[in-house]
């Protein structure tokens, strides 16, 4: 009988999903598609750099699934953020797999 109430019971593990942010200033330059990261501050603060379509802070966090959208004169480029990099300094291979671009138009 003693063994009874010390035997383990069953249980169920729920699944939680777990985001690693990231700066938006972070990402435009790890992504490559700002030079440098005082370059990508620039474009937040001037208003230039939409996130989700919403202008965005260099601060704000960036995650997968985001859309950017950056201004540049005339010249709209779109990206959906599809990974974040593990690191600050990511190889130029390893940058073309942070975004999918959905349109640059001229």
């Amino acid at each position: 009988m003693r063994n009874e109430k010390w035997k383990i019971k069953p249980f169920t593990i729920h699944y939680v999903t777990i985001y690693f942010l990231m700066r938006l200033d972070l990402f435009l330059k790890a992504s490559r598609l700002c030079e440098r990261r005082s370059v990508a501050q620039k474009l937040c603060d001037a208003g230039i750099v939409f996130l989700n379509d919403k202008s965005a802070k260099s601060a704000h966090a960036v995650k997968p699934g985001d859309e950017i959208t950056i201004r540049r004169g005339e010249k709209l480029t779109r990206v959906r953020v599809l990974a974040l990099p593990g690191g600050r300094q990511t190889s130029r291979k390893e940058s073309s797999a942070l975004y999918d671009l959905l349109s640059k138009d001229l």
